[in-house]
C-alpha cells in the first residue's frame, strides 16, 4: 500500500542500479539518485562542490561514501551529510520517514503497542508520510514506504 503524494511514478528512474556505477571506494554497485537530493542532503559548506549531473548512493552499510559521480571529486561521506543515513552503520538516529522524523524505533514500538503490521495503522499511529519532499530529504530521494515495511518487518 503506497498512501504518500511522493510515488506518483514521476522519478521512477531515480532508485534504479545502474550496472557501469560502482562506488569508488568499496566498489559496490551505487544506486542512481537525483542531484537535487545531494544538494539538499550535503552540508552547507559543501553544497558549491555537488557539481555532477548524476549521483549514486554507495549501499554498502561498512563503507563512509554516501554520494559519488562519475569523476573522483564527485565524492560525499557520511560526515559531509546533514542527516544519519539509516543503513549505514552506526547511524543514529535510523529515520524510518525522514520527512516526518520517524525512526525505526518508532515504528517498531507501534508494530508492538498495536500488534498491527498494517502499513496504514503503522503510518496514522507514527505521523510517518505527512510530509512528502522525499525527493529533499529522503537520502535515497525516493518515498519511505519501503523503509517503512522493512522497519515493520524487522518488528516482527
Amino acid at each position: 500500500m503506497n498512501t504518500c503524494q511522493c510515488c506518483s511514478g514521476e522519478n521512477d528512474a531515480i532508485g534504479q542500479k545502474e550496472s557501469s556505477s560502482f562506488c569508488p571506494q568499496c566498489h559496490t554497485e551505487g544506486v542512481s539518485v537525483s542531484t537535487t537530493t545531494v544538494e539538499h542532503l550535503v552540508m552547507d559548506l559543501f553544497r558549491q562542490e555537488v557539481t555532477a549531473s548524476q549521483y549514486r548512493i554507495c549501499m554498502d552499510p561498512d563503507c563512509d561514501v554516501v554520494y559519488f559521480g562519475p569523476h573522483p571529486k564527485d565524492l560525499f561521506t557520511k560526515d559531509q551529510i546533514k542527516v544519519p543515513i539509516w543503513f549505514k552503520r552506526e547511524a543514529s538516529p535510523k529515520y524510518a520517514c525522514y520527512c516526518s522524523k520517524v525512526t525505526e524505533e518508532e515504528v517498531m514500538q507501534a508494530v508492538a503497542k498495536l500488534g498491527t503490521t498494517s502499513l496504514k495503522e503503522i503510518i496514522e499511529a507514527t505521523g510517518a508520510m505527512q510530509n512528502s519532499h522525499c525527493i529533499e530529504q529522503n537520502p535515497l530521494g525516493v518515498c519511505c514506504h519501503k523503509i517503512l515495511e522493512e522497519a515493520i518487518e524487522k518488528a516482527n
